[in-house]
């Protein structure tokens, strides 16, 4: 069983940074791929940002060029950083890691506020 841990929500003005953390229980070698998804209240889960495990990565259009994935295999974590956020990326950011299983944190809170 694979545990992951986010951090580092919160609620930020318009124009803000904030960088998310997913830490995993076990090495992160065995993750094809890392990413992000977020949910906004009403509105159904959509993927944000992905990393392989070659160090490859995408975005969705809505936050390339603003958002960075990145991750640190020594520290089993993953990171989001997140700039010039705006009050559409209000939503709460979930970690994804896929093996022979996909396995999903239990979320942080990204509040960005006008």
């Amino acid at each position: 069983q694979v545990q992951l841990v986010e951090s580092g929500g919160g609620l930020v003005q318009s124009g803000g940074s904030l960088r998310l953390s997913c830490a995993a229980s076990r090495s992160i070698f065995s993750f094809s791929t890392m990413g992000w998804y977020r949910q906004a209240p009403g509105k159904q889960r959509e993927w944000v940002a992905r990393i392989t495990s070659a160090g490859s990565t995408n975005y969705a259009d809505s936050v390339k060029g603003r958002f960075t994935i990145s991750r640190d295999n020594a520290k089993r974590t993953v990171y989001l950083q997140m700039n010039s956020l705006k009050p559409d990326d209000t939503a709460v950011y979930y970690c994804n890691a896929v093996s022979s299983y996909n396995y999903w944190g239990q979320g942080t809170q990204v509040t960005v506020s006008s």
